[in-house]
């Protein structure tokens, strides 16, 4: 349906969380490394529970090796609190890939200069607090793409 990509990813309990969505939902995920933990992390299985062995799941040695791997979504948004178009008004299609930086820095510079108009936020209604649980924002953001996949 959509592929879900994590950029460098620190903890696996996230992790584990966003494998949990994809499984449930027939998402593929991308993991692009260095991961800040070892993919055989006991946090990052239970997390993801029995879920994780039905996963498909691609790793990448690095940003530059995810672009020029054949398996890669055709589109890619990226989510970052640092766009101003809200995630609502993306027109998201089946194949797109959904990505997402780690959880201490966000995405670096040159993903969002790669990124440009592709990126989408999912907007703050707070005062002053930062972001959203990396695993909560894949939640909200792969149910969208899928809501508009499937009307």
């Amino acid at each position: 349906m959509i592929e879900i990509i994590l950029h460098r990813p620190e903890i696996p309990q996230n992790t584990g969380n966003i494998g949990r969505i994809c499984a449930f939902t027939g998402c593929k995920l991308h993991l692009i490394h260095p991961l800040g933990f070892q993919i055989t992390d006991k946090n990052l299985r239970r997390a993801g529970m029995d879920y994780w062995k039905t996963l498909e799941v691609n790793e990448h040695k690095s940003w530059e090796d995810f672009l020029k791997s054949k398996n890669k979504p055709r589109r890619i948004f990226l989510f970052t609190t640092h766009a101003t178009k809200p995630y609502w008004e993306a027109d998201f299609h089946e194949g797109d890939g959904l990505l997402f930086g780690n959880e201490g820095t966000g995405a670096p510079k040159k993903i969002h200069e790669w990124a440009q108009s592709n990126r989408v936020t999912i907007p703050n209604f707070s005062n002053g607090l930062r972001s959203l649980n990396l695993a909560v924002s894949v939640g909200i953001a792969t149910y969208e793409a899928l809501r508009q996949i499937k009307s």
